[in-house]
């Protein structure tokens, strides 16, 4: 655990310096490398590999043994986990733990564990945080999981929530639709 605090503070001092730059102060990246593309391939892939492993800790349930989905709806969205097997109870039940504790925490106006799970505070929290009131958190369990509704009527908060979602849709690598679709 000790170790996890250090790397989370060494990562934030690492943003915090990065946020600070301006992109004129930022040297040109150097392409003559002729494994240039596949050393950056290599950085996302051990970032999106720390994804993971984060978060089967931060969670308390395995990426692999479950299937995350981020949706964006005209009023909010949705987090949505399932367990991939359907007699995994085990992966069932921290999925529904887990989303109720997140329910709570962001309604709060607590972002921690994005935070722990991405080494950054994701975009749209900011704006969750600070408009928590307009927000609504609902859990509705599912056959092998749950999903976290989120919902609002501001539109400023709406703006924040569908930014936290494409997020974590992009750094999940989940392949979801960036663009608002139907609630089912």
């Amino acid at each position: 655990m000790k170790a996890l605090i250090i790397a989370v503070a060494f990562a934030l001092s690492l943003f915090t310096g990065i946020s600070q730059e301006k992109p004129q102060d930022k040297p040109k990246e150097k392409t003559s490398c002729p494994m240039h593309e596949q050393h950056k391939a290599s950085q996302e892939d051990q970032h999106h590999q720390g994804v993971i492993d984060r978060g089967d800790q931060v969670m308390g349930f395995s990426h692999e043994k479950t299937a995350h989905h981020f949706r964006l709806y005209a009023d909010g969205g949705a987090i949505e986990a399932d367990a991939n097997d359907a007699d995994d109870a085990a992966s069932r039940d921290a999925i529904r733990t887990h989303l109720g504790q997140i329910a709570k925490m962001f309604a709060a106006g607590e972002f921690s564990a994005p935070m722990l799970i991405h080494e950054q505070n994701p975009p749209g929290t900011e704006e969750m945080k600070r408009l928590r009131a307009t927000i609504q958190y609902s859990l509705e369990n599912t056959e092998r999981g749950a999903r976290l509704r989120i919902t609002t009527k501001n539109s400023e908060a709406l703006d924040g929530v569908h930014k936290f979602l494409r997020f974590q849709i992009a750094d999940h690598q989940t392949g979801d639709a960036t663009e608002m679709t139907k609630v089912p």
